[in-house]
């Protein structure tokens, strides 16, 4: 069975970066397609970027677009996400997940703790 644990939040003043980390275990990554999910306070968990298994098609959210950057290193069983230029609204709880090719459909119901991001001054 795949586990992703997600790492590398924290509290970061806007205009500021952060990278987050995707870590699977149980399975390899190649055959998955992997998308980061957002959960601010408040408000339902939002798909924001997605990224095929090759790597080669990506996916963002209009809010995060120009600004977040996901990737993915297979041989590592890695995916990540690079956030900069970071604003208060982007204030949240990040998960990744396992979706169906070409939607933000989770594959599991099945979700991990995330990993806080928080942006303020």
């Amino acid at each position: 069975q795949l586990r992703l644990v997600e790492s590398g939040g924290g509290l970061v003043q806007p205009g500021g970066s952060l990278r987050l980390s995707c870590a699977a275990s149980g399975r390899s990554l190649d055959y998955y397609a992997i998308a980061w999910f957002r959960q601010a306070p408040g408000k339902e968990r939002e798909g924001i970027a997605y990224i095929n298994n090759s790597g080669l098609d990506t996916n963002y959210a209009d809010s995060v677009k120009d600004r977040f950057t996901i990737s993915r290193d297979n041989a590592k069983n890695m995916v990540y996400l690079q956030m900069s230029s970071l604003k208060p609204e982007d204030t949240g709880v990040y998960y990744c997940a396992a979706v169906l090719y070409g939607t933000y459909d989770p594959l599991s119901d099945n979700w991990g703790q995330g990993t806080q991001v928080t942006v303020s001054s």
